[in-house]
C-alpha cells in the first residue's frame, strides 16, 4: 500500500509506509550500534594505553577494576557503569534487533499505533537489566582486585582459575539448562499477552526478555569478565557467539559449537597457566 509523503510545497506519491518504517528502524539501530561500538573501542583503547598492574603469576590487573588518581569509589563505579552499559548496547544489539522488529510487527498487526514508542520502551527495559548486572559486577571485581593485590598466593592462582571459569562456561553450553534458557530467550516479546499493549506492558516485556537472555548468556558473559572486560577482541568474540546462537536456525547446535570452542580455549588457558604448554 502506498501513500503520499509530505515535502516542501507538496507531496511525493508512491512511498511505501512499511518500507519507510523498516528503513528507519534498522537505520536507527545501525547508528546506535555504531556509536556504542565506537565509544566502547575508544574507552578500551584509553584503558589499555594506561597499562595495568603486573601481578604474581605472570598476568596483568586490568585498569577497569582500579580507581584513577583522585577518583572516589562512587565516581569509579559510575564511570564503570556508564561504559558497561554502552558496551552492553554494542554487544547485545545485534541479537536484540530482530526480536524488536518482530515485536513491532506484532504490535502493528494488533492495530497498535505507538509501535515505535513501545519498542523503544522495551529496548530500554532490556538494557536496564544488563546495567543492573554492571552494578553487581563492579563491586565484586573491585573487591577481588583489592584482595589479589594484597595476597600474592591468590594472585598466582588467578590464571588457572580463569581457565577453569572458561572451561565451565563451555560445559554449560552443552547442558539442558542452557538449551532451555536459550529457547526461553528466543520467545517473542509479549508472547501470550492480549493486545493492545501499554507503556507498562512494554516495559515488563523488555525486563522479562532481559532476564531470560541474562540466564542464557551467563556463561559467555563470565568469559568476558574473567578474560578481559576491556579487551575489544574478547568482546567481539563473545558478541559473535551470543548473536550466532540467538539467530541461528538450530540454536542448540550453535550453542554446542560455541561450547566446544570454549572448552578448548579453557583447556589451553589452564595448560599455559600451569606451565605445561
Amino acid at each position: 500500500m502506498t501513500s503520499a509523503a509530505p515535502v516542501a510545497g507538496g507531496f511525493v506519491r508512491g512511498v511505501d509506509p512499511e518500507r519507510a518504517s523498516r528503513l528507519a528502524f534498522f537505520g536507527v539501530s545501525a547508528l546506535l550500534f555504531a556509536i556504542s561500538a565506537a565509544v566502547t573501542v575508544v574507552w578500551c583503547a584509553s584503558m589499555q594505553a594506561m597499562g595495568g598492574m603486573p601481578m604474581p603469576g605472570g598476568w596483568t590487573m586490568a585498569m577497569a577494576w582500579m580507581r584513577m588518581p583522585g577518583e572516589s569509589w562512587p565516581g569509579a563505579a559510575a564511570s564503570f557503569l556508564g561504559m558497561w552499559t554502552t558496551m552492553m548496547v554494542a554487544m547485545m544489539l545485534p541479537s536484540l534487533v530482530p526480536m524488536l522488529w518482530r515485536y513491532r510487527q506484532r504490535l502493528r498487526g494488533g492495530g497498535e499505533k505507538r509501535i515505535g514508542l513501545l519498542a523503544a520502551v522495551a529496548a530500554v527495559a532490556y538494557f536496564v537489566v544488563w546495567s543492573a548486572i554492571g552494578l553487581a559486577v563492579y563491586p565484586l571485581g573491585a573487591t577481588l582486585a583489592t584482595i589479589e593485590m594484597r595476597q600474592a598466593a591468590l594472585a598466582r592462582a588467578v590464571p588457572i582459575a580463569t581457565g577453569i571459569v572458561v572451561l565451565m562456561a563451555g560445559m554449560f553450553q552443552f547442558s539442558g539448562q542452557k538449551t532451555r534458557a536459550l529457547a526461553a530467550c528466543q520467545q517473542p516479546l509479549g508472547r501470550g499477552r492480549v493486545l493492545p499493549a501499554t507503556v507498562g506492558t512494554a516495559w515488563r516485556d523488555g525486563l522479562h526478555l532481559g532476564l531470560r537472555c541474562l540466564y542464557s548468556c551467563a556463561g559467555l558473559m563470565a568469559i568476558l569478565v574473567v578474560l578481559g572486560v576491556m579487551d575489544v577482541r574478547v568482546m567481539a568474540v563473545v558478541t559473535a557467539a551470543i548473536t550466532l546462537e540467538r539467530v541461528a536456525s538450530a540454536p542448540a547446535r550453535a550453542a554446542r559449537i560455541v561450547g566446544a570452542v570454549t572448552i578448548g580455549a579453557g583447556a589451553l588457558v589452564i595448560v599455559r597457566a600451569a606451565g605445561l604448554g
